[in-house]
């Protein structure tokens, strides 16, 4: 299983600490950075930065919200910070909170689902280099053909519910977020079966237009078999954490434990009686003090190095391709690198 890592912009940390933990990232030798986008830096000025600071890390910008941002912004940010650090550039989408979406930037979270299943389809173009050419019900573009070269970047799609889901089946690459092992599973098997549907489907409709059926990405051209998008999770880590780590894990869950779908992740995960506390709505605090350190360790790696390998291992083990750790960042270990150099290699 492959290992990267992602930024945890830690809302209560110093916005600075995103480079500490890109370039401490670039020197231990992980593979892919995810740069995302909460409060503080654009993602694609930050993604740019980073890459001018570092040496040969792989960069995903995202997951983006296609409700904020649409194709073209998208595809022309992407190839704007391929060409600016002369390095390959990834995208991921999906669908964001109603938080960022609604009240931040004062959009519309409407038919979401469909949103995101359009902005795939009409993103897969303009990435490589094609003039756009697609009208959906939610999302439209014509004629934008990008001037910088083609970044023909790999694209993910962050995905939890069924619908997301059969989206990511026809992107090049899955993620989820905070995710327990057994959760990760089911939604793998979900995205593998999706994408033998969606390959079917787009054999019959080759068939029936009397067109040779094209490979895929991540298809195998000699042997015929289906794509298969690749999976990967975020995982929040904290190697030999003290209480200021694990409290800033507790704090970032909180939020998760009412929702549709996570919620029940957690009622399976054996922490019922937490949900049915969350779902009161009780005071922030009073949720804070109910969340036992087991709960955090059904989502995160905790504890020491052996324990965060094996807990890697059941990640890898529920069919996961890819874990990008979010390091946990806190007064003792800034940037949370001292957390990366414990899990390298």
């Amino acid at each position: 299983m492959r290992l990267g890592v992602s930024l945890g912009l830690w809302q209560d940390r110093p916005a600075e600490e995103a480079l500490l933990t890109a370039r401490a990232a670039d020197e231990l030798g992980y593979g892919e950075l995810w740069v995302g986008e909460m409060a503080t830096y654009d993602a694609f000025a930050l993604a740019t930065a980073i890459g001018l600071s570092t040496g040969r890390i792989g960069l995903t910008v995202g997951p983006l919200a296609v409700a904020v941002r649409d194709p073209v912004t998208i595809a022309m940010g992407v190839a704007s910070v391929a060409g600016l650090v002369g390095r390959p550039v990834n995208v991921a989408v999906g669908t964001s909170s109603p938080l960022v979406v609604e009240e931040w930037h004062g959009r519309s979270r409407a038919r979401s689902a469909t949103v995101l299943r359009e902005a795939v389809r009409a993103l897969r173009p303009l990435l490589d280099g094609d003039k756009s050419d697609f009208s959906g019900e939610c999302v439209k573009s014509r004629g934008y053909r990008l001037r910088l070269p083609a970044p023909r970047a790999e694209l993910t799609v962050a995905a939890f519910g069924p619908s997301a889901v059969r989206t990511a089946a026809t992107a090049d690459r899955m993620v989820l977020n905070l995710i327990t092992p057994a959760s990760a599973a089911r939604l793998t098997a979900d995205l593998r079966a999706a994408a033998r549907t969606a390959s079917a489907q787009e054999e019959q409709e080759e068939q029936e237009e009397g067109r040779d059926a094209a490979p895929a990405p991540g298809q195998d051209a000699a042997h015929g078999q289906s794509p298969v998008p690749r999976v990967a999770a975020w995982v929040t880590a904290a190697v030999d954490p003290g209480r200021e780590a694990v409290d800033r894990i507790r704090r970032a869950v909180v939020g998760y434990l009412a929702a549709p779908g996570y919620g029940e992740m957690f009622v399976e995960a054996g922490f019922g009686d937490v949900v049915a506390f969350a779902r009161t709505r009780p005071h922030p605090r009073e949720l804070l003090a109910a969340i036992p350190d087991g709960l955090l360790e059904s989502v995160a790696l905790l504890g020491d190095v052996g324990a965060a390998r094996e807990r890697l291992r059941a990640y890898a083990d529920a069919g996961v391709d890819e874990v990008a750790l979010v390091p946990v960042s806190t007064d003792a270990d800034p940037g949370g690198v001292a957390t990366l150099k414990a899990l390298a290699g």
